[in-house]
């Protein structure tokens, strides 16, 4: 799952009339990274939630044919937050045949040449997230990843969660749907010892200003 229905209000005014996920950079779209890494991952399901000028990410990426994928929507008339947005989407990510399975889930909004293949298939937790150094505008970072590869509220070397993770669909059970942000329901399973992590140490930006993206697009024109 790409998550793509934020409304970007850092990003304006280049957000106004175009969703974030569709702002081009090196030379395409921001979404198109993720998906030419998806699909080089042989993962070839994708679903993209919306809210925010949605119309015009379905209509710049139709049904996904043209990347080789196979593209569903999950609409919500406004924006739910991360985990509201995997709840909403919960009947297209657990169809009959994967109700236990875990998926992957991308936020729209960063940049990163993490290799997707290398994630885990399956779970030992409920969660496993991909973290990586402190930017500028995050230098405390979120989480501890300790020794064990797992991941922790409080520690003396937080890293920054990149916004790549594989959840387990259990991860959500307890929650009704709704607005909800992700951060607490990562927090409550890391209490109960459910959350794995890594650490990359290559290319991620996480694009939150336009002057975030500038420097995106000079490092891929390098």
């Amino acid at each position: 799952m790409i998550l793509a229905a934020g409304r970007g209000e850092r990003m304006r005014p280049l957000t106004d009339n175009l969703p974030k996920p569709l702002l081009k950079v090196g030379g395409k779209m921001l979404i198109e990274y993720h998906l030419e890494k998806l699909k080089a991952a042989n993962i070839t399901d994708v679903i993209i939630n919306h809210a925010w000028l949605g119309e015009k990410i379905e209509q710049a990426l139709g049904d996904g044919s043209r990347y080789g994928l196979n593209i569903q929507y999950s609409v919500e008339a406004e924006a739910l937050e991360t985990a509201g947005g995997i709840l909403n989407a919960l009947p297209l990510l657990t169809d009959a045949d994967n109700k236990s399975e875990a998926f992957i889930v991308i936020n729209g909004d960063i940049f990163c040449d993490y290799d997707i293949s290398k994630l885990p298939s399956s779970l030992s937790g409920l969660a496993h997230l991909v973290l990586v150094e402190n930017p500028e505008h995050n230098p405390d970072g979120d989480f501890e990843l300790t020794d064990a590869a797992m991941v922790e509220q409080v520690g003396d070397n937080k890293k920054t969660f990149s916004g790549i993770g594989v959840y387990h669909p259990d991860l959500f059970k307890d929650y009704p749907k709704g607005k909800l942000a992700l951060a607490p329901v990562l927090r409550k399973a890391m209490d109960q010892k459910q959350v794995t992590g890594e650490f990359y140490s290559g290319s991620w930006h996480d694009i939150g200003t336009p002057e975030r993206l500038s420097e995106l697009d000079l490092y891929l024109n390098e």
